[in-house]
């Protein structure tokens, strides 16, 4: 069992919000509240966090009512900022970079961004959630992928061979070093190689600390 923990859920679809409600609460966690919009969202976090009762973690759809563009991921940012120890896990159809880069840019801690398909693969998704209410990252591959490959066209990781691209596109979807090892068929020490390289060709020092493995990502936004 994953440590438990409490949750919000933003998605206008009642079908999906219960069920991703349901996926939670059957192992172990407590969704607190679940609401259909943005602003709704922004509004239950406020009275929680008054009342003392923040929760870990916010699961929200990037489409949401009114207009079914941007407002999911617009209260996502907004809250991050407001809450920066809330964990911050957003859901969306298709891989939006513009959404993903804007949600990102900021803190490096707690947030996730992965594709709704993600749901039906319900351990993958649960470790996610309490990955990000945690304050680590979870970004979904398909994510990752578009991502690093505009950075490869900005040339911000071009000092990284194959192999330190591949570690490191692993390292963005979360996994530890020997998850990324076994993944990769390797020993825990040649991934720790090649993870000290990707910080020191990013030029990431030591005092960075634990936040180096996302920064080793998120480095392009800034370029």
């Amino acid at each position: 069992m994953e440590d438990r923990v409490r949750v919000v859920i933003a998605e206008d679809s009642v079908l999906l919000r219960e069920g991703l409600t349901r996926l939670l609460t059957d192992r172990g966690h407590e969704v607190v509240a679940g609401v259909g919009d943005g602003e709704a969202l922004i509004k239950t976090i406020t009275e929680l966090d008054a009342q003392g009762e923040l929760p870990d973690v916010v699961v929200a759809d990037v489409r949401m009512p009114p207009t079914h563009t941007d407002e999911g991921v617009r209260a996502a940012v907004q809250l991050r900022k407001g809450h920066p120890g809330l964990g911050v896990l957003v859901l969306s159809q298709y891989v939006e970079e513009r959404y993903a880069t804007e949600l990102l840019a900021g803190s490096s801690r707690g947030v996730g961004y992965l594709l709704k398909d993600r749901v039906a693969e319900v351990r993958e998704f649960v470790d996610a959630v309490v990955r990000v209410a945690e304050g680590g990252t979870a970004l979904d591959p398909e994510v990752v992928a578009q991502l690093l490959g505009r950075s490869r066209k900005q040339d911000v990781l071009a000092g990284l061979t194959p192999r330190e691209r591949e570690v490191l596109g692993l390292m963005a979807e979360g996994r530890t070093n020997s998850a990324i090892a076994r993944q990769l068929v390797v020993s825990d020490g040649a991934v720790e190689k090649h993870v000290s390289n990707i910080f020191l060709k990013l030029g990431l020092s030591p005092s960075e600390g634990d936040h180096r493995r996302v920064l080793a990502v998120l480095t392009y936004l800034n370029s």
